[in-house]
């Protein structure tokens, strides 16, 4: 069944609102989904990314509406923006590192092309290389030695590396996109301003172009229009809202920022081939892992 939590929280570190404080945050999924009665409920972080490796035990994870199972030896990557969630089993060990997504942006030249993979939710098994990287960050950020801020940046790039080289060898990963720093830029714009319905010259005059150019760049990167693309993140989220929460269509519309709910319904209809509640109802007969079940009134 559909996941209902009232609304899809957004957090740095799970249940935690703070910025980042350091060049890398880490703990074991022992601490924090022990804290949790190892269900890490529906979440996203909004400008943080994380890479999770079991070690022994396993679980479930859950991106947006996909599901992977997580066994020893198995990484999950998980992009900014990413709704995911995870219920583990009972004592589960392994690796948790976080990252800012400035971080990523600071490190990852364009051209070698890591974060078309880095970009997608996937998990993929892995050999002794990643849980080697895992060891001897934990090490160093748990000691304060001299380079220590520089060390770990070395060893987050090559952890990120083992990452996308895991996710460039999954068959099963999203297809990934490289963008140029064009659409990357109005992804950007698009995240902060898809809710006020930004029109087309909107992002082109934020972004200093015009429309036409604009339009022709996404086209490039993507393969969509910039008209299709705005009115892509709207679905998207509208979707995300339906799987994720027990929210009432007419709830999304307003939250989405449709002022008519009767348009958010021929809007989303359209884009979708189905209807939001025969959307809704098609994920209603899924049966839900401990964790990720809805609540009972």
């Amino acid at each position: 069944m559909a996941l209902t939590t009232s609304e899809i929280a957004n957090f740095n570190l799970f249940g935690e609102t703070g910025d980042l404080p350091d060049v890398v945050h880490c703990e074991t999924i022992f601490d924090r989904a022990s804290l949790h009665d190892w269900e890490l409920t529906p979440h996203r972080h909004t400008r943080l990314h994380q890479i999770i490796l079991v070690t022994s035990g396993g679980g479930l994870a859950r991106f947006d509406d996909r599901r992977e199972d997580l066994v020893a030896n198995r990484l999950a990557n998980v992009p900014a923006s990413v709704i995911h969630a995870f219920s583990f089993a009972p004592g589960t060990q392994g690796f948790v590192v976080t990252l800012a997504s400035e971080f990523l942006d600071e490190n990852l030249p364009a051209k070698e092309g890591l974060r078309r993979y880095l970009n997608a939710a996937f998990a993929a098994n892995v050999d002794d290389v990643a849980a080697d990287l895992m060891t001897q960050i934990f090490r160093e950020f748990a000691e304060r030695l001299f380079a220590r801020a520089q060390v770990l940046r070395s060893l987050c790039g090559a952890l990120l590396g083992a990452a996308a080289r895991a996710g460039a060898e999954q068959s099963e990963a999203q297809t990934p996109r490289d963008l140029n720093p064009l659409a990357r830029r109005f992804e950007e714009l698009r995240e902060e301003h898809y809710r006020q319905h930004w029109k087309v010259q909107d992002y082109a005059r934020a972004l200093g172009v015009s429309a036409t150019h604009l339009s022709r760049a996404l086209r490039a990167a993507t393969g969509l229009s910039a008209a299709q693309l705005i009115q892509e993140r709207l679905i998207q989220e509208a979707r995300r809202n339906l799987v994720f929460t027990n929210l009432p269509v007419s709830t999304i519309s307003y939250t989405l920022g449709f002022e008519d709910p009767a348009y958010f319904s021929r809007v989303f209809t359209a884009a979708s081939g189905v209807s939001a509640k025969q959307f809704r109802a098609r994920l209603s007969g899924e049966r839900e892992p401990r964790g990720l079940r809805p609540e009972t009134a």
